[in-house]
C-alpha cells in the first residue's frame, strides 16, 4: 500500500517561513528542558525537506544527530542540500535519511531518539499509521513534538457568506481515501493526543496560526486555490454555490485587501 501523498519541494519551501513564525517556540523550549543529558538524536518523521530540522535545531542543545523519516526519499535528499544546521551553541548537526511508510515503524527504527518530532503530517495521515507512531514512540520513551497539524478551522477577513460552504467541504476531502488509505484530517491531532493520554503520559497542546496575507502573498494565493479545489473535487456541486467566490477573492488578493488565518494544533507529549 503507497503511503505517498506528493508533495512538491516548491510548495515546502514557499511555506517555510510561516510554518517557522506559526510553530509554537514555548512548546520547543519546554521539549528542549525535558531531554536528558548529553547527546541529542532527533528523528523527525514526515521530514520533507528538513523544515523542521532548521527551525528547531536552534533551540535544542547539542551536540545533535537528526534522523530524517520520509516516504519520498526526493524530499529527504534536498535537506542536506545546503549547509546544515547550527544547534543552541552553533555546531553544525550531523544529519541522515530513513525510508519507510509510517505505518510499518516500529520502536528500533526510532533507535537512540532523546526526542520524536513531526510537522504537518498527521492531517495525511491514516488511524493505522498514527497508531504506529504512537506505539513506537511510547516504546521508546522520549519526548514526542508534533507542530502544525489542521483543525479545519479558517478564517477569511474579510468574512463572505461562502466561506463556511467551502471550509465543511475542503475538511470533508481531508477525510477522503487516498490509494485505499482513508485519511483523518483534523482529527488526527486528536487521535495522537488520545493516544498518549491513554498510555499514561501528559500532553500539552497549543493553539497555533498560519496568518496569511501580512508576508508574502503568493503563499496566501496558493493555499487559497488548494483549498478551494479541493472543496470543488470533494462536492462539484458548489460551483453553482460559490459562482464568483475565488474571483472576488482573487481581487481582493490582488489589491492587498485578503487575509486568512488557518487554525492549527501543536502537541507536546511526554511519559510522566
Amino acid at each position: 500500500m503507497s503511503e505517498i501523498i506528493e508533495v512538491s519541494s516548491d510548495w515546502l519551501a514557499l511555506r517555510e517561513e510561516e510554518d517557522a513564525r506559526a510553530r509554537s517556540r514555548e512548546l520547543a523550549l519546554e521539549a528542549a528542558r525535558r531531554l536528558a543529558p548529553g547527546p541529542i538524536v532527533v528523528h523527525d518523521l514526515g521530514s520533507g525537506t528538513g523544515s523542521m530540522m532548521r527551525w528547531l535545531a536552534p533551540l535544542l542543545p547539542g551536540p545533535q544527530s537528526w534522523v530524517l523519516h520520509d516516504w519520498n526519499p526526493g524530499l529527504t535528499e534536498r535537506a542536506t542540500d545546503d549547509l546544515a544546521p547550527l544547534d543552541r551553541d552553533d555546531r553544525p548537526v550531523a544529519v541522515r535519511s530513513h525510508s519507510g511508510q509510517l505505518a510499518h515503524l516500529r520502536p528500533g527504527d526510532l533507535d537512540g531518539a532523546s526526542l520524536v518530532t513531526a510537522s504537518a503530517v498527521l492531517d495525511v495521515l491514516t488511524s493505522a499509521e498514527i497508531h504506529a507512531i504512537a506505539r513506537a514512540c511510547i516504546a521508546v520513551g522520549s519526548p514526542v513534538l508534533l507542530s502544525l497539524s489542521v483543525t479545519g478551522r479558517v478564517h477569511l477577513d474579510p468574512p463572505d457568506a461562502r466561506d463556511e460552504l467551502v471550509e465543511t467541504a475542503f475538511n470533508a476531502h481531508q477525510r477522503r481515501v487516498e490509494g485505499g488509505r482513508r485519511l483523518l484530517g483534523r482529527h488526527g491531532a486528536a487521535l495522537a493526543r488520545g493516544l498518549f493520554l491513554r498510555a499514561g503520559w501528559s500532553v500539552r497542546p497549543v493553539d497555533t496560526y498560519w496568518r496569511l496575507g501580512d508576508h508574502d502573498p503568493r503563499l496566501l494565493g496558493q493555499w487559497f486555490d488548494g483549498w478551494v479545489d479541493a472543496a470543488l473535487e470533494q462536492h462539484p456541486e458548489l460551483q453553482v454555490e460559490t459562482a464568483g467566490y475565488r474571483e472576488l477573492r482573487c481581487a481582493q488578493l490582488g489589491r492587498g485587501a485578503l487575509t486568512a488565518a488557518v487554525a492549527h494544533t501543536d502537541l507536546l507529549a511526554w511519559r510522566r
